[in-house]
Order: C-alpha cells, then structure tokens, then sequence
C-alpha cells in the first residue's frame, strides 16, 4: 500500500506525522511519501520536498515564487500519476493542494482532504471547487460535514487533534512555576497576533486596556508570549510606553502563557481554540486593515454569526467578541473587568468549555487514520 501526503506548513507536518504513526499501528508496510517537515520524515515519510518550500504568507512572497511553485506541482503531479499511489492525502494548504488533487482526481487518483477550508465563514462558493477536487473532505469540527450534505463528496468529522493534545484540566501553579512567575496574585495574558500586521493593529488598544486594568486592580500582572523575534522586538520597542503597565514578554511558550493566567485578552483565530481547551475566560478582538473590511461588508463575505471558535463551536456568545472599532482600550478592559468581577460567570463557562473539549477529544489521528484506510479498502472492494 502507498499513500503520498502533502503538508505544507509546520501544522501539517504534525498532522501528518500523527496520521502516519496511527495508520502504521494498523497496516505497518504501508509506503509513506510526498512533501513534509521533520515530524513527517521521523515517522518515516520518503519526503520528495520540504514542507518549507510551501510556506509562504502574503501575495508579494506568493507572486515572487510562483514560477516555482508552478513548477513543482507540476513535478509532484508527474510524479505522484507515475507512483499510482492508493490515495493522495492533502493536508490542509487548500491553495496548492485542491489543484493538485483536481488534476490527481480527474486521472483517477483517490484523493482525501484533511483539514476542510473555512467556507462556513467566508466564500462558502469554494464548495464547488472542493467537491470537484477531492474524494473526501475530513473535518476537524463537528459542525464541518454539514456544509458538505447537498454535495457529491464524503466528508467526516475527526475531531480536534489540539484537543487531544491539551489536557481536560489544566491548571495555573505549575504554568507560573515553569514561566518563573510570581504563584499567587492576578494574571492576564495578552495574545494581540502572531502577525506582525495583526500585532500592529491590535497591540497598543490591547496595552489600553492594560493600564486601564492596572488602575483597576493594583497588582495585576500580565504575561506576553511573541510568537517570533520580530514580533517579540516590536513588542520591547513599544512596551516602554505603558510604564504603568507590569508586563513580561516571552519568547514563544503560548500555551504555558495561556495556562498561568487567570483571563486571556487574544486576537482571534486558533489561539481562542487553545484558550478554550486550556479552559481560560477570555475577551477576543479582531481588527482587520479597513478597506478589507469595507470590502467584506460590502460584498457579504463573512457568512458567520461568530468569529471566534468557542462562539461557533457552541452556537451562542460564550465570550465576548469585539470586531473592528470596538477594539478599544476601554472596550476591552471593560469586558475583561466582567470576567473578573464575577468568578461565577467563569465557573459556568468553564463547565461550557469543558463540554465542548470533550466533542473534539475523539482521537483525532487515529479516527483520521481509520477512514483513510476504510476510504482505500472501499475503493479496492
């Protein structure tokens, strides 16, 4: 048996190498190759490229490389038609693997997609061109195969493997211990992106919100992760304006951040999963450049009624979501103030939270594994 898989950023080398690992407990002379990182070929994948050579962010960097990455695809494809691999796993990277599988698809190559795009919240018109491309979509979020119902495709629900990852009870002391943080007294983690477009636009409301907490509540600590050398730079060259403000910036060490405190100010995306997992309250912002934002309006692309994950994993407001020019300093510290005023408003959240850790906590990689291996023994019955 082969299997090709296609990763094409450091998430999808952990999905699949987690997959590979569950896949090989099974059918342990399965052939494993196509394009990964390091955790992918420690399991044992013949990787043809690097995940690196995928990982690109912005349309300048995409545009300047496009020649190449044209020219690898078509290499891949070549050589994944000549290998005739039982199926073709692509991991996420929608905007190069859907291609991919397309062409793979149309010669009669089986292919899966792992990770489903976002339609839910905006251009759910990507359907179409998903159903065209794949075989079968696994999703990570329950309420995924839905958006598949009216459409010749297979899609299945794997759950989270995050959530698989991260503990159902995690607790504050040992996070501080391993952070050299002070055990007792109030923290806030501030989260304000990982990139550096995101930090810009977020950072100084959320350092608002800060001081006005500072004010509120002498004492208070807050802990700071930088998800990278230039973010944790612009975050040194800013800090020293809000002298009453007690921050530390950390480099990296997200979650142990998240862990230590006892209320998480974040920017949305994955992080509100995270925060959710690690079961903190939270006060999410999103604040995107505002042409884009005119033009999302304008042309009624968001199709969400939430924009963050516990939001729409639940189906109602768990946490309060604050979208453009409600990210404010005041705004915020306000909404951070209700959290920690009312411990009892937390302990029912954190009820909520654990209810929805315990839907994704399904054993991702190995539920994954079981419907590829179902997907190809169909096929060949």
């Amino acid at each position: 048996m082969i299997i090709v898989l296609v990763a094409g950023e450091a998430s999808g080398d952990q999905l699949g190498a987690a997959l590979i690992n569950a896949i090989r407990l099974k059918e342990p002379e399965v052939r494993f190759a196509g394009i990964g990182g390091p955790l992918m070929k420690a399991e044992g994948c013949e990787c043809w490229w690097d995940t690196g050579e995928l990982s690109l962010m912005g349309l300048f960097e995409v545009v300047s490389h496009l020649p190449r990455l044209i020219r690898l695809r078509r290499q891949l494809i070549q050589r994944v038609l000549e290998l005739k691999p039982d199926v073709y796993i692509g991991i996420d990277a929608p905007d190069f693997n859907l291609g991919v599988e397309k062409r793979l698809k149309a010669k009669s190559i089986p292919v899966i997609h792992y990770v489903s795009p976002t339609i839910w919240a905006w251009r759910p018109g990507r359907v179409k061109t998903i159903t065209k491309s794949t075989d079968r979509v696994l999703c990570l979020f329950p309420f995924e195969p839905e958006c598949y119902q009216h459409y010749p495709v297979a899609a299945d629900y794997t759950g989270h493997p995050m959530a698989d990852e991260i503990p159902l009870q995690v607790k504050a002391e040992p996070a501080r211990l391993a952070l050299d943080v002070e055990t007792g007294g109030t923290c806030v983690a501030l989260l304000p992106g990982s990139r550096m477009g995101e930090l810009e636009r977020l950072s100084p409301s959320i350092l608002d919100a800060a001081s006005i907490l500072s004010k509120r509540y002498p004492g208070i600590r807050f802990l700071m992760p930088a998800a990278t050398e230039k973010a944790g730079r612009y975050l040194n060259t800013i800090l020293p304006a809000y002298p009453d403000v007690n921050c530390r910036i950390f480099s990296g060490r997200s979650k142990e951040v998240m862990a230590a405190s006892d209320l998480v100010i974040c920017a949305s995306g994955t992080a509100t999963l995270e925060v959710m997992l690690v079961n903190r309250p939270m006060v999410v912002c999103y604040r995107i450049a505002a042409t884009t934002y005119q033009l999302m309006k304008w042309f009624n692309m968001l199709k969400t009624r939430f924009f963050s994950l516990p939001n729409i994993l639940a189906g109602e407001q768990l946490v309060p979501e604050l979208l453009q020019h409600e990210v404010t300093g005041q705004r915020i510290a306000d909404e951070a103030t209700r959290w920690l005023d009312q411990p009892d408003l937390i302990d029912r959240l954190r009820h909520r939270f654990d209810e929805l850790h315990h839907i994704l906590r399904i054993n991702a990689a190995v539920t994954a594994g079981n419907l590829v291996l179902r997907h190809i023994s169909g096929r060949s019955g």
